[in-house]
Order: structure tokens, then C-alpha cells, then sequence
């Protein structure tokens, strides 16, 4: 089995007690399962590759009371079952947390071990509602939900004067989840969808769907999927004539994404959840950007911004949480937070709210193949 370990020592960048300079020692082991192969492969490296930007950062300063932060990534394929295996084992090993899972169902199918092991689940990077409402004791996201990226991104289109729009969905509860919001969108405008139509989430097969798309004249597609099935569908809209407007969602904000869909990539828009990545007026952006040119990295993307901001989320819990920081006492600690600073962002948890933020915003892909706001 793929399987990334990376020892990286943590510290907050304010707060009392911490140890600046001393040599990290004892660990603390914290555990992800993602999808590191197959059609979510790009976004997630660019979002672990960004955590670990952060954790490195922390490792150099010596961490909080001699402790290190041992971060254990298990490669679940994009598949719900093996994620769930994965988040098993990870548990059995004794992990303080599990951390930026990736994938709607793959994350429902880990939610029933989170009360069972009392162990905090910390930024899922989804945003599907299930995770917000109800309440779950034992999840603390950092992102908005999928629905709220889906309803903004249809109310942009029509405030832009496009009437027909269509949705493409996988036959899943990600696509369900995120479906919602366009038709709550779709609802506020008076207007309807041209086509909704769903396709299989492992085995996508757009050969009846993309003539329904084009025989709709649709001005604009909100294509909702992993990364290889939207690159995939665009390409097959593309070949049959389609010039509709390309939008697509967060979980497909990465640099890997745009080099997947090629010719295609220009002018596709694709959903936020955080600040410009280029806006060094953002204090987390700048943050971001400065330890990245320091340790010689390349550029920031809002993949990697994600990321970035879970890791911050995760280091500040574990430092209220210490000395000996256990599952319990990390998930005590994440719901002290109250408008906390992650750097121009605030993040709130209580024990009946563990939303942590809200922010959404719309991006379109340049010539570059960077994105633009």
C-alpha cells in the first residue's frame, strides 16, 4: 500500500509557551487517508503539500514542549471502503487525530469510527453539508460547504445573463450534496436547469450526456466531480461543439486540475473557499507565500492554501491541548475557539457550531493557467 510519512514538528506563531529553536523530540502522531492515487490525485498532494508547508515551518522553530507532529498519510485510492480500512488502522496505531480527509462518502464512511474511538476528525477537505448539519461532536471543519459554492456559482451566472444553465453531477452524496445548492441557486433566480443530469462517480461515461448537454443549447455547464471526470467530460463537450461556460467546484482548485483539462483550461471558473492566493494584502496568503520562497518552493495555489490554513487549525487545537495532548483534550481545545486569527481569517468552533468558516468566492482560469479573481 502507498503510504507517506513525514515528521514534521509543530508550533503556533503566537501563543504562550512554546520553545523557539529547541530540537523537537517526543511525537505526537496525527493521520489522514486520501486519495493520493486515482482521479483526486493532483488536489490532494497540493492540499497535503500545503499542510506540510506549514508543519515544516513549525518543526524548524522546535515545537511546543519538545514535541514533534508525525504526520501519516495512507493512499485510500479515492475508495470509501479502503478509506475507512485506512482511518481504522490509522486509529489502531494510536493517532490523535485523523486530518484532511478527501471525498464526500469517503468521509461518511469514516464518521461512524469518530464516536466509536472518540478521536477528532480536523478539516475534512469536503464540504459537504452532512459534515456541518446536524452537529457532529467528533468533526471540526475549516471550509464552507459545497452548497454554498454551488448556489453563489448559479446566481453569478444568471447575474451575467446566462439563462441556460446545466448541471452534471456524479450519482453520489457529493454530487447529491452540492446538486442542492445549485437548484437552491436556481430557485433564488426563478429559473430552472436546462439539463441536470447524473453519471456514474467510478466508471463516468458522458457519451449519452454530452449530446443531451449540447441538444440544450446550454450557455453554461456547472460540472460537479473529481477532477479526472470533470477534465474528461470537458474535453467530450468540447469535441462535440459545446462552447458553454465551464464552472466547477473547490474540490477542484488546483494546479493539477488545470494542466488535466490542457487546450480546455482557459476561461474555466472554478470556486474558492479562501482568500486569492496571490493577495499578499491576506495576511495567511503572505504568511504562505513568504515560508514557501524561503524553503525554496514554488508558488502558492488555493489548493495548497487549504491546506495550509487545516495545518494552522490542527497546531492551534494541539497547543491548547498540551501538555499531553489526547483525543479528547484536542477536541475540548478545537471548541474554545472564538473568532480565533488564522491570518485574516477567523475560525469560531463551539459545541454547537463546528463549521469553523464560511468564505466563498468565484476564480476563472488565464492564459497562464493561473487563477484569477
Amino acid at each position: 500500500m502507498f503510504r507517506v510519512l513525514q515528521s514534521v514538528a509543530w508550533v503556533a506563531t503566537c501563543g504562550a509557551g512554546l520553545l523557539l529553536g529547541a530540537p523537537a523530540v517526543a511525537q505526537i502522531r496525527i493521520g489522514q487517508t486520501a486519495g493520493f492515487s486515482g482521479p483526486v490525485a493532483a488536489g490532494v498532494k497540493e492540499v497535503t503539500d500545503g499542510a506540510r508547508l506549514y508543519l515544516d515551518h513549525v518543526n524548524k522553530a522546535g515545537g511546543v514542549g519538545g514535541q514533534s507532529i508525525e504526520l501519516v498519510s495512507l493512499d485510500d485510492k479515492f475508495e470509501p471502503a479502503l478509506a475507512a480500512d485506512n482511518a481504522k488502522k490509522l486509529i489502531d496505531q494510536g493517532v490523535v487525530a485523523l486530518f484532511l480527509t478527501r471525498g464526500t462518502p469517503h468521509t461518511q464512511a469514516v464518521m461512524p469510527l469518530l464516536a466509536q474511538h472518540r478521536v477528532p476528525l480536523v478539516a475534512p477537505s469536503t464540504g459537504a453539508m452532512v459534515l456541518h448539519q446536524p452537529v457532529h461532536p467528533w468533526v471540526f471543519n475549516v471550509r464552507a460547504t459545497y452548497q454554498r459554492e454551488a448556489e453563489r456559482a448559479v446566481r453569478h451566472l444568471s447575474l451575467i445573463g446566462m439563462d441556460r444553465i446545466a448541471v452534471l453531477q456524479p450519482e453520489d452524496s457529493f454530487g447529491d450534496d452540492a446538486a442542492a445548492g445549485a437548484l437552491k441557486g436556481f430557485a433564488g433566480v426563478g429559473k430552472q436547469p436546462v439539463a441536470h443530469e447524473k453519471f456514474d462517480r467510478t466508471k463516468p461515461d458522458f457519451s449519452t450526456i454530452v449530446p443531451k448537454i449540447v441538444k440544450a443549447d446550454a450557455q453554461a455547464v456547472l460540472f460537479i466531480g473529481a477532477g479526472g471526470a470533470v477534465a474528461d467530460g470537458v474535453r467530450q463537450l468540447r469535441a462535440a461543439g459545446s462552447r458553454a461556460q465551464l464552472v466547477t467546484l473547490s474540490n477542484n482548485a488546483s494546479s493539477g486540475f488545470v494542466k488535466s483539462l490542457g487546450p480546455h483550461a482557459r476561461g474555466t471558473v472554478v470556486s474558492q473557499i479562501f482568500p486569492y492566493e496571490r493577495s499578499l494584502a491576506t495576511p495567511i496568503v503572505k504568511e504562505a507565500m513568504d515560508i514557501a520562497k524561503a524553503g525554496g518552493r514554488g508558488d502558492v495555489t488555493p489548493a495548497m492554501l487549504e491546506g495550509y490554513a487545516a495545518a494552522k487549525v490542527l497546531v492551534e487545537g494541539l497547543r491548547r491541548a498540551s501538555p499531553g495532548a489526547t483525543r479528547e483534550k484536542l477536541k475540548t481545545a478545537l471548541e474554545t475557539f472564538r473568532r480565533h486569527d488564522i491570518g485574516g481569517l477567523e475560525v469560531t468552533f463551539t459545541p454547537t457550531d463546528h463549521s469553523g468558516l464560511d468564505y466563498a468566492d468565484l476564480s476563472i482560469v488565464g492564459e497562464d493557467g493561473a487563477f484569477r479573481r
